[in-house]
């Protein structure tokens, strides 16, 4: 079980941290903040660079505890924060990602949603600094509860989505 989880952390963390450098740096054939910022605007959320900066040091945080399996879940949790977000972002193309469809980012949400259950296991800091107790089913449903309240906010600070320029 625990190596299990270890996997799987490390996995999702990495992933993250792969989104993250993508939008902060244009790594891995990303757009970079500006390229990434451009593009969240014609999905209506504006300023694109703001909500970009925002999307990607999150992403980077929740890989960052992730991997380190610290803080129980704080990180799943912002991982299924910026997850929701891109699942209403994508939801008018439908569920599969052949269509950009929202099915990446559920996978990316129900597998941060699993983490935040069951704790990091054996082979984390958690484990190590004697943090276990962060790992419960009450503190995942805090840290869950807080990232649908924060997802919820950025959705509604979604605008109608611009069409992309066509010049």
């Amino acid at each position: 079980m625990d190596t299990g989880l270890l996997l799987a952390r490390l996995l999702f963390g990495l992933g993250m941290a792969g989104h993250s450098v993508q939008k902060l740096f244009g790594w891995f054939g990303g757009l970079g903040i500006a390229g990434a910022g451009a593009m969240f605007e014609t999905l209506g959320f504006r300023p694109g660079r703001f909500f970009v900066l925002a999307a990607a040091l999150t992403e980077l945080a929740a890989a960052a505890l992730l991997v380190l399996g610290l803080l129980g879940p704080v990180g799943p949790a912002l991982m299924v924060l910026i997850m929701l977000v891109a699942c209403a972002a994508a939801a008018a193309n439908g569920f599969f990602a052949i269509r950009n469809g929202c099915e990446p980012a559920a996978l990316y949400g129900i597998g941060g949603v699993l983490l935040a259950f069951t704790g990091p296991g054996r082979y984390s800091l958690d484990r190590l600094l004697g943090l276990t107790w962060l790992s419960s089913e009450q503190t995942a449903w805090i840290a869950l509860g807080a990232a649908l309240a924060a997802a919820l906010v950025n959705i509604t600070a979604r605008r109608r989505p611009r069409a992309a320029n066509t010049r």
